[in-house]
This record gives C-alpha cells, sequence and structure tokens, in this order.
C-alpha cells in the first residue's frame, strides 16, 4: 500500500517549484502588514507623546486668543506668538498661593530656525519636565547669568548647529531663518542641556532681560513704547512677556482660574489643561489617521487578493499534480488542506517581512518627529497593533487560500490522469 504523502512536503514543494510567484506574494503581505502596524503605531505613540508627553507644566496663560496657538508656540516651539502681555500680569499670578510655579516666556528670535526663548533661571532650578528631573547642563557647562549675554541650548541645537560651550552667537528676529535679519548682539554659550527627549532639545535658553534689550524689540508693558538703553534698569511697568508657563498646587487651581481668566475675562487665555488642549487638535485632524487606516486596510485587501490570485492561478497546472497525489493515497481534505497551508506559510513570511517594513518606516518617521518638534517617539515600542495586525493579516491570508482549496478538493483523478497527447 502506497504511503500518502505529508501536508508538510506537499506545501514545501510548491512553495520551491512557485518561488517566483510567492516572494513577490509574500513582499506584498509585508508591505501590508507592515503599513497596517505602522500607521496605527505612529497615531497612537504620538497621540500620547504630544497629549501626555514630557512637558512639565500645567498651563500656559498668554494674549486672549486661541489656546491651542498659544500651547504650540510655547511648548512645542511650533507656532507664532499669539501677542504679549504685561509683566505685572506675570508678577500677580507668580504671587497667587495656588501657583507653585510661574516662568516667563519672551518669543520672536532664532538661531538657525531654532528658537530662542528669553526666561528666568527658574527654568532650570525649579522647573522639571517630568518628576525629579530638570533641565540640567552637561559636565563643563552651567546656567547662564540674568545679567549677561549668555545662552544655554539644547542637545538638539548642539548637534545640528556644532555650537559648543564658549562658542559665540547671534539671534536673528522672528520665528523663521533668515540671514538678512541678523541682530547685532552676540552671546555666549554657557551651557548644553543633557538630552531630555522633549521640546527642551530645540530650544536657545538666554537671559529674558538680556532679550528685551536686543536691537529692535521695543516694550509696550505699559501701553506706550520703551526702548531699553544700556546700563539703565527697564521698569517692571514697561516690560512684557509672550507668556508665562504655570504649574498648580493642585488641580482645582485650574478650574478656579479658567473660570475666572477664560470665563469671565477679557484680555488673557489660559490654556489649561496642556493635554486637552492637544487632544482637541488630535481630534480635529483625526480624519487623517482615518483616511490613512482606510488605505492601509486597502492596502491589506490588495496583499489578500494578491495571495489568492498567486494560488489560484497555479491551479491548472497543478490538477495533475494533484491527480497523481491523490492516486498516492493523498486525501481530498490532505490535498485542500495544504493549499490553504501554503496560503498562511506564505502570508507568514510576509509578516516576517512586514515587521522589517514596519521599522524602516518608524526609524524614518521618529527621526522625522523627532527634528521638527523634540519629541522622540518608540520604534520599539510593542504596541497593540503590533499583536492585532500580524494575527489578522494570518487570518486573512488563510481565508484567502479557501477558494483554491475547494477547488483542489473537487479536482478529478481519473480525467487529470489520462494521457495529455
Amino acid at each position: 500500500m502506497s504511503k500518502s504523502p505529508g501536508i508538510g512536503l506537499i506545501v514545501r514543494r510548491s512553495l520551491r517549484h512557485h518561488a517566483l510567484s510567492t516572494t513577490i506574494t509574500a513582499v506584498s503581505v509585508a508591505l501590508a502588514t507592515g503599513l497596517v502596524m505602522s500607521v496605527f503605531a505612529i497615531d497612537r505613540q504620538t497621540r500620547d507623546a504630544f497629549t501626555g508627553g514630557p512637558v512639565g507644566f500645567d498651563a500656559v496663560l498668554g494674549a486672549r486668543g486661541s489656546q491651542l496657538q498659544l500651547v504650540l508656540n510655547t511648548v512645542f516651539q511650533l507656532e507664532t506668538s499669539p501677542g504679549n502681555i504685561p509683566w505685572s500680569v506675570y508678577t500677580a499670578i507668580s504671587h497667587n498661593p495656588s501657583v507653585s510655579l510661574a516662568i516667563p516666556f519672551a518669543v520672536g528670535d532664532n538661531y538657525h530656525g531654532f528658537r530662542i526663548v528669553g526666561t528666568t533661571t527658574q527654568m532650570f532650578t525649579d522647573f522639571e519636565y517630568t518628576k525629579g528631573h530638570k533641565l540640567t547642563p552637561e559636565a563643563g557647562g552651567r546656567i547662564f547669568n540674568d545679567t549677561a549675554k549668555e545662552g544655554v541650548i539644547g542637545a538638539m541645537v548642539a548637534r545640528q548647529t556644532g555650537l559648543r560651550v564658549g562658542d559665540t552667537f547671534h539671534p536673528y528676529h522672528g520665528v523663521i531663518y533668515d540671514t538678512a535679519q541678523m541682530h547685532k548682539e552676540q552671546f555666549t554659550v554657557v551651557g548644553v542641556l543633557k538630552q531630555t527627549n522633549s521640546p527642551s532639545d530645540r530650544v536657545v535658553w538666554i537671559p529674558i532681560d538680556a532679550d528685551f534689550r536686543i536691537a529692535g524689540h521695543v516694550l509696550r508693558g505699559s501701553g506706550t513704547i520703551y526702548r531699553p538703553q544700556p546700563g539703565v534698569e527697564i521698569p517692571d511697568a514697561n516690560k512684557e512677556v509672550s507668556a508665562v508657563m504655570l504649574k498648580f498646587r493642585t488641580a482645582k487651581t485650574g478650574f478656579m482660574l479658567d473660570q475666572q481668566i477664560n470665563k469671565q475675562g477679557k484680555d488673557l487665555t489660559l490654556a489649561w489643561p496642556i493635554a486637552r488642549v492637544m487632544a482637541d487638535l488630535f481630534n480635529k485632524i483625526g480624519w487623517v489617521s482615518r483616511v490613512l487606516q482606510l488605505v492601509a486596510y486597502l492596502v491589506v485587501v490588495v496583499a489578500a487578493g494578491s495571495i489568492l490570485a498567486s494560488i489560484y492561478n497555479t491551479m491548472n497546472e497543478r490538477r495533475r499534480e494533484f491527480a497523481i497525489l491523490r492516486a498516492l493515497g493523498a486525501r481530498r481534505w490532505t490535498v485542500s488542506s495544504a493549499i490553504v497551508l501554503e496560503a498562511a506559510a506564505i502570508t507568514l513570511m510576509g509578516i516576517v517581512g512586514g515587521f522589517v517594513v514596519y521599522g524602516a518606516i518608524l526609524a524614518v518617521v521618529t527621526e522625522v518627529i523627532r527634528v521638527e518638534t523634540g519629541v522622540v517617539l518608540n520604534a520599539f515600542q510593542i504596541s497593540p497593533p503590533m499583536i492585532i495586525a500580524p494575527i489578522g493579516m494570518l487570518l486573512i491570508g488563510a481565508l484567502a487560500g479557501l477558494a483554491p482549496a475547494f477547488k483542489a478538493y473537487g479536482t478529478d483523478v481519473a480525467s487529470n490522469l489520462s494521457p495529455t497527447s
């Protein structure tokens, strides 16, 4: 009695015999799997990073306008300032017993595209971008002196510009780098901050008093134009800031100030909580993610179709092969099961390649987001899409093999073993 060939042997022989079509189909599966994992992982990680990343502040107080613009301008360095507010506002909020930390920001200049922010030494001595972690200069550096033309630069600024401790630089007016807008003032780098994987890595920090005194800057805190003079102390009444970054003692403070400033007031805006403001942004542009997800799903359908076509198109030439296997003792279910297993095997090879595609996409996207925003995504973070997508793809691939399997199941032994000439 002849021995029935095993399913595994049938699948291996078929994959070797149709190596080219198998490879092409596996590549399409790899692209589909990698794209699906990437779309969902990037959407999830960017949302988490921008709504719950290392911001360190609870709220931003600024001029009347958009809360989103205020947050993007001060926290993520991605927008223009909605306007300035008097120094007296900063003074008042800093003395509020419910506010644990208030740090003034003055923005409006850049260095080779990196935002220059005028602030106080509290940014380094009191502020924590995550609990227990402060903006700390690397060995050999220090924080700036509040009254000197000195700067402390973020880790990415140092990498991209080549600036080191002891080097000098000139600010450029505006938030867009333009060589014609260079200020004459020269600042000395006194510290390079350790990497934080936050937007702070893309900032050049200078003393706010030095920012006030940059040529071309005027102050309107009192309602009239004031031009700082060398060696003359600037009256508080004339000072103004772009925003005040806030930390609250309790969540109740946020509700109270939101009521007073946003709902009852007319001159100021409190962007609070920052995570909610950013979540609103993602909700507004959520249609972009849905479009990308739809594209990913369509690619999966194409990949499933490729598996079906790859196997189905070989069925005519394989009828005689199946008939011989049946004659050798293979049962109908053995032959048909081999087809489903073959489809699953091709899919599995594609899934393995899909992780390579996923890694390549995440590596590129992660670098782009890091350079543009300072926010760092983790390309190796395990997320549900990395588990669900491969399993789903494997099931879809196996299902794609059902139609060819039914055709193989119905192969007639007698007619397909008859002479062909």
